[in-house]
């Protein structure tokens, strides 16, 4: 199973030099990962947006590793979890498992294992069993049959208005960005300076929110956009 595709990281480590070799190891996997560098804004970034794995320190500003785990965890049961700490003693890594770690890597590591482990998370956690049908709100996709409806009423789509529905949905309630859409979507294949991706959001608009309620397709200035009720 490619376990990169559509994965995106949550990344909470106060190292930046660190972080960022993280960052671009990941990244180089075809991972999306983003960075929180304290436990504050790690747990804020978990509250606004989905992620498909967790990998945080233990030794936080603001609010330590243990602690955050602690707090998300009635939230976010199947987010799955890996400590990376310079803590290596085996109290303090029954100590992250008990609180809801799945996994825990000692400082320093080699990358090769880290994205070894990263892997194993997500194979371990990924449903056997593809879902049937998408959900956001009213607006609904059957992915046996390729129909798509807002309600009761059935919404009719081109092939690529399709694609680029189907993984807006995938990602409800995350931040896609332009790029992302072109790598996943068109898989490079167009002029990246045109604005195929802006047009095909407008058609899309037109059609399943335009003449319905909630408006569900949402643009993130500077950042994208996301499938979400606005906040």
């Amino acid at each position: 199973m490619k376990t990169s595709a559509n994965s995106s990281i949550l990344l909470i480590e106060d190292d930046q030099k660190l972080a960022d070799l993280i960052q671009r190891s990941l990244k180089r996997e075809g991972y999306d990962v983003t960075v929180a560098f304290d436990g504050e804004e790690g747990k804020s970034y978990l509250l606004k947006n989905q992620y498909d794995l967790l990998i945080t320190d233990l030794m936080l500003p603001k609010l330590d590793g243990i602690s955050l785990i602690d707090q998300i965890k009635p939230d976010l049961k199947d987010l799955p979890i890996l400590i990376l700490s310079a803590k290596t003693s085996v109290n303090e890594r029954v100590l992250g498992l008990r609180a809801g770690a799945d996994d825990y890597v000692s400082k320093p590591f080699a990358f090769d294992e880290l994205i070894a482990r990263v892997e194993a998370l997500l194979r371990r956690t990924h449903k056997e069993d593809s879902p049937v049908e998408l959900q956001v709100e009213n607006l609904r996709m059957d992915l046996l049959s390729g129909k798509v409806y807002r309600g009761a009423e059935e919404i009719i789509l081109q092939p690529q208005e399709y694609a680029l529905l189907l993984f807006l949905m995938k990602n409800r309630g995350r931040v896609v960005t332009r790029s992302m859409i072109i790598k996943q979507v068109w898989n490079y294949n167009i002029d990246p300076l045109t604005n195929v991706v802006e047009s095909r959001i407008c058609l899309l608009r037109n059609k399943i929110d335009k003449p319905f309620s909630p408006k569900l397709i949402q643009t993130i200035r500077g950042y994208g956009y996301a499938l979400r009720l606005e906040k």
